[in-house]
């Protein structure tokens, strides 16, 4: 079955039919419109139909950059779009006639990597994506966790700067504020700004050398480039990436740790320093597993990939509370629970302690 997943972030909205295996067949991407609820969802719209043409479509997953309730229909706020409280699938299902499921972008974007890319085989899988800020998602099992509420796994909004930068949120200090496409821009324009040795090199990444068009992409061309300036702005977002993870792991301990987004793209740019700072960070080093720290298989491709599979999973199994997990279906068959009596028969059979 064919699935259209569309993932909605802060600059672009990138869309694609994907098959079961996870495979894009066809794709199409253009910028986010505007900060109107009704343009972004006119441009969902269009994409789908475009997308749509003479294919046998089943179902069409959004990955939106938001809290989402519970029944994944309802974004209730975004800080980077102008959606508050918005009923973005019944909306949508009135122009859409196949099923439409939306879910958060880091969600989708973890589910694809957990299905099909870095994330096979990881028992409790965090996803970080680092873009316009920092989404982030949990896996655990086999299942997403979702808390009680659908909203869990924003972990880009944890204070770690009190009364740091402020944040589209609300808050002061949050951690994409210092390990995101946003805080990588902001402070390459403040050292084009300043006159800072060598800073203006950036600008021959820029199309009209304008320092307030300067993008994340620019900074990372110019450090896979050489640039001295690019790769120590980036080795400082990987400071901040590993930092974040070490608190993580404390909290989670994951086993792995898959790093997405558009800032993935710098690859171990990125990762080394967010690697060296997480093992210099960790609680217990020394003492304990630490978590393995991979680039996204997928990178941008992960959030379309994921909402196109979790709207395929959504026909059999619509979603819901479940006890914060979704999918709920297991694949394994459950043993017989054993009763309080048996483990208490057995246990006072045997000796407390054996012998060596």
């Amino acid at each position: 079955m064919l699935s259209v997943g569309i993932d909605i972030g802060g600059t672009k909205v990138a869309a694609g039919v994907v098959d079961e295996s996870g495979q894009i067949v066809r794709r199409i991407q253009r910028l986010t419109p505007s900060r109107s609820p009704e343009a972004v969802e006119d441009a969902i719209v269009e994409s789908v139909r475009e997308l749509a043409r003479n294919l046998p479509i089943c179902a069409v997953g959004i990955g939106a950059a938001g809290w989402i309730d519970t029944e994944q229909a309802l974004v209730r706020f975004s800080p980077h779009l102008a959606w508050r409280n918005e009923p973005l699938r019944d909306r949508l299902s009135e122009r859409i006639t196949v099923p439409v499921l939306v879910d958060n972008d880091a969600n989708a974007a973890a589910w694809a990597e957990f299905r099909f890319g870095a994330g096979q085989g990881s028992r409790v899988m965090v996803c970080l994506t680092l873009g316009t800020g920092i989404g982030g998602a949990l896996v655990i099992n086999g299942r997403m966790f979702r808390g009680r509420y659908g909203m869990a796994g924003e972990f880009g909004h944890m204070t770690v700067v009190p009364d740091g930068h402020w944040c589209p949120c609300g808050n002061r200090g949050c951690w994409e504020q210092y390990a995101s496409g946003n805080s990588l821009v902001r402070d390459a324009r403040a050292l084009l700004a300043e006159g800072a040795p060598g800073a203006q090199d950036l600008l021959g990444y820029v199309a009209d050398r304008n320092p307030d068009n300067l993008i994340g992409p620019d900074v990372t061309r110019a450090a896979v480039d050489g640039d001295r300036l690019a790769i120590e702005l980036i080795a400082d977002i990987g400071i901040w990436l590993g930092r974040g993870m070490a608190n993580l792991a404390a909290a989670l301990d994951p086993d792995l740790f898959v790093i997405g987004g558009g800032m993935s793209a710098a690859g171990d740019l990125l990762l080394e320093p967010a690697r060296t700072v997480y093992a210099r960070t960790l609680t217990g080093r020394g003492f304990r597993p630490m978590a393995d720290i991979q680039k996204a298989h997928f990178g941008n491709d992960a959030g379309l990939i994921g909402a196109a599979d979790l709207a395929r999973h959504s026909i059999n199994e619509p979603p819901g509370m479940a006890r914060g997990f979704w999918p709920r279906r297991r694949t394994a068959v459950r043993k017989p629970r054993r009763t309080l009596r048996q483990s208490l028969s057995e246990t006072l059979a045997g000796p407390v302690v054996r012998d060596k």
